[in-house]
Parts: structure tokens; C-alpha cells; sequence
């Protein structure tokens, strides 16, 4: 077994998003505001047996940059350990409080 790497790899990252999205609200609403159709053919999602067939939501104008995306996520939000504090949660919330960010996510990072 290889040696274990210091980041998390960036085919991890994508999986996450990649899940993120299949699990997603908005790709949900998607689906059902076509009922469940495709666009083009017009073949609908079954789960008859022996007939099954999902459809799957496509993103019109593309996703721009991937390579991108994962770039922020690693400059954002996994950024070094050493730019990482651990931190009760409410001194979590007074950290994020005092430095003027929006605490939505409090308890989560």
C-alpha cells in the first residue's frame, strides 16, 4: 500500500461535488418540473422491471472549469492545516462573528 498523501485528492474532491450535485435540490426540481421527460426525445424515466430508464439533468450552458472549481474548494475551504484552528463551537461563533463573515454555517466548519 502506497504512502498516504498529506491532501485530500483531488478525484475525492470532484466525487464530492459530483454528490453534492446528484443529491441537490435544485437538480430534483429539475426532474420534476419535466415530469420526468427528456427534453429531446421526449422518453420518460420508468421503474417497470425489466423496462428501467432514469433520466439525468444536464447543465445547459456547461460547467465552465472544473479544474477551477476544485482549485477554490482547496484555497477556500481545504486549505492548509496550518491555516486551520480547532475550536469549541462557540468560540467558533465568536471567531466567525468577529471577523464580519456571515455565520450560516456555524457548527459545520
Amino acid at each position: 500500500m502506497g504512502k498516504r498523501l498529506e491532501t485530500t485528492p483531488r478525484s475525492k474532491v470532484r466525487a464530492a461535488l459530483r454528490q453534492l450535485f446528484l443529491r441537490s435540490r435544485e437538480r430534483a426540481q429539475a426532474i420534476r418540473r419535466d415530469k420526468y421527460t427528456c427534453q429531446v426525445c421526449g422518453r420518460k424515466q420508468s421503474k417497470a422491471k425489466g423496462k428501467e430508464f432514469k433520466v439525468q439533468v444536464h447543465h445547459i450552458h456547461g460547467i465552465c472549469n472544473w479544474e477551477a472549481i476544485i482549485d477554490l474548494v482547496y484555497e477556500q475551504i481545504l486549505c492548509h492545516w496550518d491555516k486551520m484552528q480547532t475550536l469549541c463551537p462557540e468560540c467558533h461563533l465568536n471567531e466567525s462573528n468577529s471577523q464580519g463573515k456571515q455565520n450560516t454555517t456555524a457548527g459545520i466548519f
